[in-house]
């Protein structure tokens, strides 16, 4: 994971997805959970681009 992305995940959780898997479930879920709260979609950000 670069810098970047780190800061996105924290930042702009859904946009840090979007640029790492596009537009799919990953995205989606991560849509939801920020939109919920913010600490969970930042999260499933984290884990979705250290994968």
């Amino acid at each position: 994971m670069s810098i970047l992305t780190i800061i996105l995940s924290v930042l702009i959780p859904p946009l840090a997805v979007f640029l790492n898997k596009g537009l799919g479930k990953d995205f989606l879920i991560n849509l939801i959970l920020t939109l919920i709260f913010w600490l969970p979609g930042a999260v499933h950000a984290l884990y979705v681009n250290s994968k």
